[in-house]
């Protein structure tokens, strides 16, 4: 039976990793979406470098999709995307999404609204089996932003791992990060015909959080 298109909302990190992972079984997989901020310089969920989100797309045979906008014309300009997506014969959009409801919500309406339908294959599934199922895939992150009252600098570039799962329960820390704690990048993974090959350009601190700065190498 042929596979459904579509593409995967796309943060770079673990999270919107895994929900690509899961999505490859019953999806035709052929793109990623990606919201950069009104002067295209940064993604608006992780703060990346437009250039490092391409070639994280690049690696993994996927064509990356994008818009930009400010907070004020996200929603305008993320159904200006998707109307795209509609357009070019794509029928549902994966997201990472795990236990926020508002914005499921927010996701199913500007999905229907535009002809596409939401998929959240991680919805409802408990943190910690979702970071080590994430593991098991074989990818790798780093933590590249960190909110500064729970998680200081010295976290940012830290490659994630099973190991640090204890210190976050000790710190309040849901295990994913799934309240805002930190973020990630994936560099590595199975799915990715190379390792993304980074280097880190500065760190600050921007709206309470910590943020590591990379360029591709």
């Amino acid at each position: 039976m042929r596979k459904l298109k579509a593409a995967v909302s796309w943060s770079g990190g673990k999270d919107s990793y895994l929900a690509l992972h899961r999505a490859f079984d019953r999806f035709d997989v052929q793109a990623l979406v990606t919201m950069f901020t009104e002067d295209g310089t940064r993604s608006r969920s992780h703060g990346l470098r437009p250039e490092v989100v391409a070639r994280q797309a690049e690696l993994l045979s996927l064509h990356l999709v994008s818009g930009r906008g400010s907070w004020k014309t996200y929603e305008e300009e993320f159904k200006r995307v998707l109307h795209e997506l509609a357009k070019d014969g794509f029928s549902h959009v994966i997201f990472g999404d795990i236990f926020l409801d508002e914005h499921k919500i927010w996701v199913e309406r500007v999905c229907k609204e535009c002809g596409l339908e939401a998929v959240e294959p991680l919805w409802g599934d408990q943190t910690t089996t979702l970071l080590r199922e994430f593991f098991a895939t074989g990818a790798q992150a780093q933590i590249v932003a960190t909110k500064a009252i729970l998680l200081d600098h010295e976290w940012l570039g830290k490659t994630l791992s099973e190991e640090m799962l204890s210190d976050f329960e000790s710190l309040g820390v849901d295990a994913c990060g799934e309240r805002g704690e930190y973020h990630t990048l994936v560099f590595a993974s199975p799915r990715m015909s190379l390792p993304l090959e980074l280097h880190e350009v500065g760190r600050l601190m921007h709206d309470g959080y910590w943020m590591l700065d990379l360029e591709l190498s």
